[in-house]
């Protein structure tokens, strides 16, 4: 199983539109989230989960920035914009406290986001607004059940 992005260029970055130079929101966080296509899905997958999330941030916030995450998503295409679009996913809440996207908006340097995919053999119990802390124990606990995993690493500059 890989992840790819036509909103990631040849050279890694994340398109401008998808971030703080794109359209964003009344606290300025970015809204347009990227085309995702996962590629070749272990046999037996029934969901996949997505977290994108800012590592670099650690040394700006004091914490790892979570952008997106997403739970019991059914087919391995996200069209460009599928957050603010696709009423039936399963968003979980990301650092600026939204059910949504919310894209790069790095205040100091050019900073990593890092896109993992969990394929499963199962759904998981969880309704918007779940977090990532809820997220990774529910992973722990089912961790049999996740067949693959694929990261997608994507730069953006501030």
């Amino acid at each position: 199983m890989f992840i790819t992005s036509a909103d990631i260029d040849e050279n890694g970055f994340i398109k401008d539109i998808c971030g703080k130079r794109g359209k964003t929101n009344n606290i300025g966080m970015p809204l347009l989230s990227p085309e995702i296509t996962i590629h070749e899905p272990p046999k037996g997958t029934k969901s996949f989960v997505l977290i994108m999330d800012d590592p670099d941030s650690v040394s700006v916030a004091g914490f790892i920035w979570v952008h997106w995450l997403i739970a019991n998503l059914k087919e391995p295409i996200l069209p460009e914009n599928a957050s603010q679009q696709n009423d039936l996913l399963i968003q979980g809440k990301n650092s600026w406290n939204e059910d949504c996207y919310g894209g790069p908006a790095p205040p100091d340097k050019i900073h990593k986001y890092i896109f993992t995919v969990y394929a499963l053999d199962i759904e998981l119990d969880l309704k918007t607004g779940f977090t990532r802390k809820t997220l990774e124990e529910i992973l722990i606990r089912h961790k049999e059940h996740i067949l693959g995993t694929a990261i997608l690493t994507g730069f953006y500059k501030n």
